[in-house]
């Protein structure tokens, strides 16, 4: 920063109506005297959800959607959390089942 100085950079998402409510708090309360701001736009997949069987219970997984395609099924972590500690067991094994369950339906999986 300026002087040799170091910085921190603080990113802010919003809605559009709360721009100056967010900026008159960081100028409030930081030490900043100014704030830049800029609009942006967030494309995202259409999503819903499933039930996945595993050998220790049904796990929740988020299937994402490009134009009307399966693009992701990503297992919810706090489903498999669960499983994983109640039956004493590697988190990544509860992942791994659920991704075989879906891979044997046919449909891609993300990590």
């Amino acid at each position: 920063m300026k002087k040799g100085r170091p910085g921190t950079k603080v990113t802010v998402l919003s809605s559009a109506e709360r721009q100056g409510q967010i900026a008159q708090l960081l100028l409030q309360q930081t030490t900043t005297f100014g704030v830049r701001t800029y609009l942006t736009n967030r494309q995202k997949l259409t999503r819903d959800f499933i039930q996945v069987t595993t050998p220790w219970g049904p796990v929740t997984a988020k299937r994402g959607f490009w134009e009307g395609e399966i693009t992701k099924i990503v297992p919810e972590y706090e489903d498999c959390k669960r499983v994983a500690e109640t039956h004493q067991i590697p988190l990544r094994t509860v992942y791994d089942a659920v991704r075989q369950q879906v891979s044997q339906n046919q449909a891609p999986v993300a990590d």
